[in-house]
């Protein structure tokens, strides 16, 4: 049975799905079956809830089909929703936010479409991962370097789009994506910043326009479909250090933080640092039972005991450094004096020339060192190996210790007391002056209890970030609305600003309503229905 989205005919989605297998075969218009509710919904969520499923899911190839599918949506009146990969599984992965809308999977556009190796960049369809992009530069032999986020499965359109990090110097605030080829939600298509000249040759090195510049409206949007992006890479660097400190307090975090900014300010540091408590990097290589079997969360004596036993302290910073021999050596020493300066702490670094990072065993440094890996899921088996789930809670802070441990502990007291969690957490400087705090709350997918206590946990810890006054830079698909609640000056203008140009763009309100709690009026009652 087709599941049919609200206010939809079941005739009239009838029709639209005839006309999408006329445009793209019968074999790329996946109707509802075991196969799409295993791959195309929220992954975690227990097999008895059939929340946030498609009706299909469509495989385009590109621009054209992709402006075909959304005329079709546009004649039906039938929402769409997109993902390039899919892959973002504490967000609710493939999961359409909307019930019962067509899902336009992007995998299938997965071309490398231009490497320019004296620009240092590359135009990529949104079916593009992290690792065949890597794979792809490897085997021509260019000598450049891609800016990963942890896994590598990812669509490296997708992840941007979504405002993902990723640890190298284009990752800071963002920096790498530049000109964006959008279908728009009537079917038109339009070209950002330079490249709304055509064939203009800086459309994927200069990010301006003549006029409003107008690529973030694309970003965490319902206002466009992006098929084509523009990514900065660097050269290879001479050398490549992976920087480590181990701190053995929980509130070393303090003092921690503060350096970080101040590396950061002065330029010592140019890529993203990442600080991972002791449970988030002991769930990386162990199981929660080797350590802790009683109920409730992980007292803190046996953290301690963690932290000295897989010799992780209590928070670990990571940072890459990339450059010549020299630079990289004076850097690394700025840095260990800095951090030298916490009481007990240990820094070390590992250092290899560009040629010999892959040979790294340690994936961590691999993923900063610009090599995709997957080694980071084995963190969401904490509880259960074989049936492990995550929600992913990512708060922007500023990146004053004293300010970021407030609000960790907070973060920490509520979901501990709640749902009796451990709460796994790595605080990610994004930019010079603001963290993303991202807990990764994993549970016990196969417990449909712990799964809902979980899922409602995240909820109130929303709202107590905001009683501290700060909001989430991304979210899970059921709590779009939620988060963009909080979001209040002046009785919600961005909100309502956005929505007007979503009304006069998506006039019949097609494309993704309610992603981001952005909701077109003739779907706008629905705002704040949440069915978890």
């Amino acid at each position: 049975m087709t599941t049919t989205p609200s206010r939809v005919d079941p005739g009239s989605l009838e029709k639209a799905l005839a006309e999408l297998v006329g445009v793209l075969g019968k074999d790329r218009v996946m109707l509802e079956s075991e196969d799409t509710e295993r791959e195309y919904r929220d992954p975690f969520q227990p097999a008895s809830w059939d929340y946030y499923l498609p009706s299909a899911i469509v495989f385009p190839h590109s621009t054209e089909e992709v402006q075909e599918i959304v005329r079709i949506a546009n004649r039906h009146t039938i929402p769409i929703w997109t993902h390039s990969t899919g892959k973002n599984n504490g967000y609710g992965g493939a999961a359409p936010g909307y019930g019962g809308a067509i899902t336009i999977s992007m995998r299938q556009m997965n071309k490398v479409l231009e490497i320019n190796e004296e620009l240092a960049y590359v135009v990529v369809e949104p079916g593009v991962t992290w690792r065949s992009l890597y794979e792809t530069l490897t085997a021509g032999g260019h000598r450049l370097m891609v800016t990963n986020p942890d896994l590598g499965w990812g669509s490296v359109i997708g992840n941007t789009l979504e405002h993902g990090v990723s640890y190298g110097p284009t990752g800071s605030d963002y920096g790498a994506c530049c000109g964006m080829e959008v279908v728009t939600p009537d079917g038109d298509v339009l070209r950002t910043g330079m490249g709304s000249m055509t064939d203009n040759p800086t459309f994927h090195t200069y990010k301006r326009s003549f006029g409003p510049s107008i690529d973030t409206l694309f970003m965490q949007s319902n206002l466009g479909i992006v098929t084509k992006m523009g990514f900065w890479l660097i050269p290879a660097p001479e050398y490549f250090n992976c920087v480590w400190t181990r701190c053995w307090k929980d509130d070393d975090l303090i003092a921690l933080v503060d350096n970080t900014r101040r590396l950061r300010l002065e330029r010592t540091i140019e890529g993203v640092p990442g600080m991972f408590n002791t449970v988030l990097l002991a769930s990386a290589f162990a199981r929660r039972s080797d350590f802790y079997t009683g109920e409730g969360s992980i007292p803190d004596p046996v953290i301690d005991q963690m932290g000295k036993q897989l010799e992780i302290g209590r928070w670990m910073f990571r940072t890459g450094l990339y450059g010549h021999e020299a630079q990289t050596d004076m850097q690394y020493e700025r840095i260990k004096a800095a951090m030298e300066q916490i009481p007990g702490a240990d820094v070390w670094r590992t250092k290899v020339p560009f040629d010999e990072i892959a040979n790294l065993e340690n994936p961590g440094e691999l993923v900063v060192g610009g090599v995709p890996n997957l080694e980071a899921l084995h963190m969401i088996g904490w509880y259960n190996e074989n049936d492990g789930g995550h929600l992913d809670f990512s708060p922007v802070i500023p990146l004053v210790g004293k300010e970021v441990y407030k609000v960790h502990s907070l973060l920490r007291n509520t979901l501990e007391t709640e749902a009796g969690l451990d709460y796994q957490v790595g605080s990610c400087a994004v930019n010079p002056r603001s963290t993303i705090h991202v807990g990764l709350i994993t549970f016990d997918a196969s417990d449909e209890e712990v799964s809902r206590r979980c899922y409602g946990t995240l909820k109130k810890m929303i709202g107590t970030c905001a009683e501290a006054g700060y909001g989430e830079y991304r979210s899970h698909v059921d709590h779009m609305d939620e988060i963009a609640s909080h979001y209040d000056f002046n009785d919600h203008a961005y909100r309502r600003y956005i929505e007007k140009i979503k009304d006069a763009v998506d006039p019949n309100g097609i494309l993704s309503p309610g992603k981001q709690g952005i909701w077109p009026e003739r779907l706008r009652d629905q705002r704040g229905e949440s069915f978890i």
